[in-house]
Formats: C-alpha cells, structure tokens, sequence
C-alpha cells in the first residue's frame, strides 16, 4: 500500500524530499519532508482532518537545536497523518484543512545544521500505531519532476557555516508546478546503459550523498517508469544501486576543488534559488568562487 501526495499539496511548497534523512522514518521513502522556503516561520498543514493527539518528543542533544521536537497526529479518513518539526498551536479535537497553521517551526536535535525548516510528514493505516519512528507506508508525490544535467560545476551564490549553494544546475521553469532534482544515468543490470539521447530514462536524485546511508532516484517528467535492479552514474561514477526507487550508496567520497567534503544535499524544487547544496561544515569556500565537484569511490 502506498499514499499518494497530490501535485495541489505539494505546490504549496518551494521543496520537497522523500530521503534526504539518516532517520528510520524516511527509509524506503515511506515519509516527505516539504519545505516551504525561508520566509516564513509558520508551518502549514499538507493534509485535511481532525487532530488526534500532540505530542513532545525528546531529541538527540546538541547544542544548536531545541530540546524538544513535537508529534501532531491527525486522522485523515483512510490514513492517519503524523507531521513532525512544528510547535503545536492546534490540539486534540481540532478540525484541520490544507494550508491550515499547525504552529510555529521548531529546531530541535533531529536537524543536521544545514537542514532548513520543513514540515515532516508521514501516513499510517488507521490501526497502526502512529507514534512509532518507523512503520509509515510509502509516499508518491503526484508530479513528474525534471531532470536537470550537471556537470559538478558551478559559482557559489550562497554560503552558510555548514554548507554552500551553486549556481548550477539552473531550474529552466521555476514556479508552480514545476519540481526539478538533479539527473543521474541508470545501467541496467544486462550492462546497457538506460539513457538514450533524448534522455527518456534518467532519474532524479534524492537524498544526502553519500552522508546518509541511502538515497532515492525517482522517475522523471519523461518516464514515470522505475530501473528496478539497475546501477546509478553520476558525474562519471556508479555512486549505488536501484531497487524500484530505493537507492544504497556505495562507499563514496566527495571532494569540491580537491577539498573534501561532507556531501551533496539532493532534493526536488521549483524555486529560482534551486542549484546544488554542497554540505561542508569543516570546508569553507567564498561567494563567487567557481567549484568543481567530483565524487569516486573509496
């Protein structure tokens, strides 16, 4: 059984990813999380319903994030929704619709430093036990999102403590309804490449590579169908294997300039702001630098 997220949800949003997490809960893309810019310090609902239960919950310690996250449960009808990241102003009873507030964002021990604000969100069937980390079902975004080629280049734009953002790859659509990620090549398992010059068999990338243990290639805008049991390239490197959409990094490493890194933070926008997210906490580089990124294996 899998949930499907509909494209007027998610349009509600600048970002999306369903792997870009080391936590248990994203695992097999059965949770989303849905970033709704920087802008705005409110968070609101992805889905309609009635609030069941709110819900602190402990996080792990450090010394940049709140003590605390907080669990919001709501049954949806056929589904039971948990959401995640949010400082409740809603209670138990509370009937909710798309786009309502649920609270304030909150930063608690559950966000790696580089991570933005997000709502996290993920389904039950109405007998489980929604309080549990893992046991969500699988998530199906209902947009076709477009594969932008890279070649590891770019200018940074961006910088923060932990990470820096390039220039590139640029969004050739930004707006509604309009996601993109950046493209890998598939190799099927007979040895032939999946890519054909009109690109009809490329995948976009999701999730944090190699920091996290896995990641996802989801099907693009120009073939909704999967590469079960193929092997992933990116930038001249089979960085994993595919299992439906299911990806398992290989030991990587990843360098920009020759110096290394933590890793590429991978994702699906439609903002004017999309290019790639470099995570670096202990490399800094300069707004207008120009920075090549190159992965190989260990």
């Amino acid at each position: 059984m899998v949930v499907s997220l509909p494209a007027d949800v998610l349009e509600r949003y600048e970002r999306f990813s369903l792997y870009n997490s080391p936590y248990v809960a994203h695992d097999r893309g059965c949770a989303i999380d849905l970033y709704p810019g920087t802008e705005t310090e409110i968070a609101r609902s992805p889905v309609a319903g009635e609030v069941v239960d709110t819900r602190d919950v402990k996080a792990p310690p450090k010394a940049y994030a709140a003590e605390h996250d907080h669990l919001i449960v709501l049954d949806c009808g056929e589904h039971v929704a948990r959401t995640l990241h949010v400082d409740p102003a809603v209670e138990a009873g509370d009937r909710i619709a798309v786009g309502d507030p649920l609270g304030e964002f909150v930063r608690a021990g559950f966000f790696a430093p580089w991570v933005d604000n997000h709502v996290h969100l993920g389904f039950r069937a109405p007998d489980a036990n929604p309080y549990r980390a893992s046991g969500s079902l699988p998530i199906v975004p209902e947009v076709s999102p477009l594969a932008l080629d890279w070649d590891g280049s770019g200018t940074v734009v961006e910088t923060g403590d932990t990470y820096a953002i390039l220039d590139a790859p640029t969004h050739p659509r930004p707006g509604a309804g309009t996601f993109a990620g950046i493209a890998a090549s598939v190799v099927r398992s007979d040895g032939t490449n999946a890519t054909d010059t009109s690109g009809s068999r490329r995948v976009v990338l999701d999730g944090g590579l190699s920091h996290y243990d896995g990641g996802g290639a989801l099907p693009t805008a120009s073939d909704r169908s999967l590469a079960s049991g193929g092997r992933i390239e990116f930038l001249g490197t089979e960085i994993g294997v595919v299992e439906e959409r299911d990806v398992a990094w290989h030991p990587l490493s990843v360098s920009a300039n020759g110096r290394s890194i933590t890793g590429l933070s991978l994702f699906c926008g439609r903002d004017s702001g999309f290019g790639a997210k470099l995570v670096c906490p202990d490399t800094g580089f300069e707004p207008d630098e120009c920075v090549e990124v190159s992965i190989r294996l260990k």
